[in-house]
This record gives C-alpha cells, sequence and structure tokens, in this order.
C-alpha cells in the first residue's frame, strides 16, 4: 500500500517529478537527481516498504530482474568497467522507502568501498559467527 506522507511513494507514483528510464505495474526506476555517475538509476517499489525484509517475494523478485535488465542496458550504454547494485537499510535508509541503486563503475571513477578501522575482532570470530548465523537462518526458516 502507498504512504501519502512518503516521498519514495510520491517519486515512484509520479506524483513527483523524475526522469523515468522504465516502469511497470510494481517498480518505478529513474535516474538518481545526485548521480554517482552518469546513468544511476533508483528502483522502487510502487507500494511503501521500508527495508529489504519487508518486501513480499513477488516484489523482491521483480526488483531483482529489473537490476539485472538496467545493468545490461548501463553496461551496453555506457561500457563501464563494471556496475555497483547497493541499498542502505535502517537508519542508512536515506529515502525512508526501499530503494536499490544501480550504477555504471569505471576504475578510476574514486568511489571506494571503505572498511571500518577495526575489522580484526570480526575475522577473529568467524567460526563463532558461522555457527551462531547458522541457528538464526534454522529458525528464521522454520517461522
Amino acid at each position: 500500500m502507498e504512504d501519502q506522507q512518503c516521498l519514495g511513494c510520491k517519486l515512484a507514483n509520479k506524483r513527483v517529478e523524475t526522469h523515468i528510464v522504465y516502469e511497470n505495474e510494481l517498480v518505478t526506476c529513474f535516474l538518481d537527481h545526485a548521480p554517482l555517475s552518469e546513468g544511476h538509476i533508483l528502483i522502487l517499489p510502487k507500494h511503501h516498504y521500508h527495508d529489504v525484509d519487508d518486501l513480499d517475494e513477488i516484489t523482491a523478485f521483480e526488483i531483482m530482474k529489473t537490476s539485472a535488465m538496467l545493468s545490461r542496458v548501463l553496461k551496453s550504454q555506457f561500457q563501464p568497467d563494471g556496475i555497483t547494485v547497493i541499498q542502505n537499510g535502517g537508519i542508512f535508509n536515506d529515502l525512508n522507502h526501499y530503494h536499490m541503486h544501480i550504477f555504471p563503475r569505471y576504475e578510476s571513477d574514486g568511489f571506494g568501498w571503505v572498511e571500518p578501522a577495526d575489522t580484526a575482532n570480526a575475522k577473529g570470530r568467524l567460526s563463532v559467527t558461522q555457527e551462531q548465523m547458522i541457528t538464526f537462518v534454522n529458525r528464521q526458516l522454520s517461522v
């Protein structure tokens, strides 16, 4: 269902002007207003969802299918060195509406993955973390 106050819902349902490159009954895809590179696209569901784990299976599948199609379009149009597909959840979801970014990448574009300063603790706990996660995955699958 659409949230009348949500900017993401307004964008996805064309109540705010955007540069749409593709849409269907479930998603709207448009150019990011502050692109990291030419062709930077946002994929938004037309119904209101906040995080990836809120999506229903049909919408989640449509978003992934659309991201693959748009990746092919970006590769064809811009001949990038690669494509980045990313989604930020929780407090990092600045739109408060699920959205996926997909954008062309170039070796010299300066975009980078910045690792936190202290990763040693996580690296040293891989086996413990694995065991814990398997337990939680199994619980989630039995729900």
